[in-house]
């Protein structure tokens, strides 16, 4: 990996600021669990995988700064901690099934000093990291089978490396074919209204020596009839129990445009992104963003004050557009609400 999104030791959690890119690689240091709300809210993280690791680093800076001994007033503060995380982000299930998992550690090991479970706390989250990359890596490898050497793909928002603690999702996928194949083309969606296809895809590909075409989101229709994509691969942000996906707003209308096109549509995720609690995408929470992105661009206004903006910042696939699932234990295919609980 040429960089790194997030890393954390036992006295300081850096991460790379995703807003200021492709301008400026920048890295900023989160001291306080109120910075790391912050990063989480104004998308300095962001890509469901990464906001599961970045949570459970997030939990120890929240209680590393803790100074009593009593390990019962440390457990309450720890919840304190997971409770505020919890209220950053709405839709990416990654982040309450990482704080859920620390809460679950901590109370586990509640006969610990507060030193030793500061400590542990630490090394639990190095842990949810590397799991990650190690999804990140078998998800590239399940993927290769949906692949085909001279295939042209077109993804949608970032769903890379800087949306992981590894290779990334669809862009894990890609990566894996093209160190096979060396002919893969990749088209990317700018992804309106924050741009992540174009400041984050374009610019992480190109990092890895990957040189994407950008198109408006607009475009997508005439590249699947002029037949210059043949596939699309897409992430993840949560998935119901039938398959239903929540993915970055635009991702359902590239999900019409192939199934109108006969292009086969596909969502490469972890299974931690499956949500077994919901059981239909209308159910998924979904985040309403702040209207001022939709009517400016990089702090520049592109339209009227007087006017209204809707900011959904994801929309839901049905299960039904979707040709197959890429997980970490394999590619699954429909009917999704049996193959998904076999793929646990």
């Amino acid at each position: 990996m040429s960089f790194t999104p997030i890393h954390c030791t036992a006295r300081r959690l850096v991460i790379l600021d995703q807003t200021k890119l492709p301008l400026a690689e920048s890295y900023v240091e989160c001291t306080n669990v109120r910075m790391v709300w912050d990063a989480l809210k104004k998308l300095k993280v962001r890509g469901a995988p990464l906001i599961g690791a970045f949570a459970s680093y997030g939990v120890y800076i929240g209680v590393k700064s803790f100074s009593g001994r009593d390990t019962a007033a440390f457990i309450r503060h720890a919840q304190e901690v997971i409770d505020y995380l919890r209220t950053s982000r709405p839709t990416a299930v990654n982040l309450f099934w990482a704080l859920d998992r620390m809460l679950q550690f901590i109370v586990k090991h509640q006969l610990l000093s507060v030193a030793q479970l500061k400590k542990m706390i630490l090394e639990e989250a190095h842990r949810v990291q590397k799991e990650e990359i190690q999804r990140c890596r078998l998800i590239g490898e399940y993927g290769l089978s949906v692949v085909k050497s001279g295939d042209s793909i077109l993804t949608h928002c970032n769903a890379g490396m800087l949306a992981t603690s590894g290779e990334g999702t669809a862009l894990a996928v890609i990566y894996a074919a093209q160190r096979k194949y060396k002919n893969i083309s990749v088209y990317a969606d700018e992804t309106r209204p924050l741009l992540q296809g174009a400041r984050l895809t374009c610019w992480e590909l190109i990092k890895n020596g990957i040189r994407p075409t950008l198109v408006c989101d607009s475009m997508a229709a005439v590249l699947m009839k002029k037949r210059l994509v043949n596939k699309v691969i897409v992430g993840a942000d949560r998935i119901a129990a039938n398959g239903d996906t929540a993915n970055k707003i635009g991702t359902y209308s590239v999900a019409v445009l192939c199934k109108h096109h006969s292009i086969p549509f596909y969502v490469a995720a972890p299974v931690n992104t499956f949500d077994h609690r919901i059981a239909v995408g209308e159910a998924i929470p979904i985040e309403q963003r702040d209207p001022v992105e939709v009517k400016t661009c990089f702090g520049k206004k592109t339209a009227p004050d007087e006017v209204q903006a809707y900011n959904p910042a994801f929309d839901v696939t049905p299960a039904e557009l979707i040709t197959a699932i890429i997980t970490d234990t394999g590619v699954l295919y429909p009917p999704y609400s049996k193959s998904i609980v076999e793929s646990i």
